[in-house]
């Protein structure tokens, strides 16, 4: 038996700009520590089509990295994304999920919602609810908010 989550949020951005920030690697080195907390991401690198990878390593020290993998399954930029992910801790202990990602136009700005199946226990899943997504989208939402701010300054 594999367990799922299911978390939605509302983002304040259209879905083209939360799809974006989500999948562009650049876009992810400023949001992933926007909130100035750690760990840092170390490596980060993406290659968006369908078979290819995303791979971010991160770690609080070269001796205790993180790394996580994901192989785009499916792309209908800026609706849906698939990725089959597999992640290793520093003590080598691995997990293969897939990750279900839709983005909706919701009341001008995006409803985002992740479906991640695979989890081998409930901590784990609880873990991810808890700190891996919900920890995610504070920082792409505040990401988002910075961005539609600087833009709203320039204009």
């Amino acid at each position: 038996m594999t367990l799922d989550l299911r978390m939605t949020r509302h983002l304040p951005a259209t879905p083209e700009e939360v799809f974006d920030a989500y999948t562009d690697a650049e876009q992810q080195k400023i949001w992933f520590n926007i909130l100035h907390e750690k760990p840092d991401i170390v490596e980060i690198e993406v290659d968006l089509r369908v078979g290819g990878k995303q791979t971010v390593v991160w770690g609080a020290s070269p001796d205790a990295l993180f790394r996580e993998t994901q192989t785009f399954i499916e792309i209908d930029r800026p609706h849906r994304l698939v990725t089959d992910a597999t992640g290793s801790s520093p003590d080598g202990d691995t997990m293969t999920t897939r990750i279900e990602v839709t983005f909706e136009d919701d009341d001008g700005g995006t409803q985002v919602t992740v479906v991640q199946s695979g989890f081998p226990t409930p901590e784990i899943r609880d873990f991810f609810v808890s700190e891996g997504w919900a920890g995610a989208f504070d920082r792409i939402e505040a990401f988002l908010v910075r961005k539609r701010r600087s833009t709203s300054a320039g204009a």
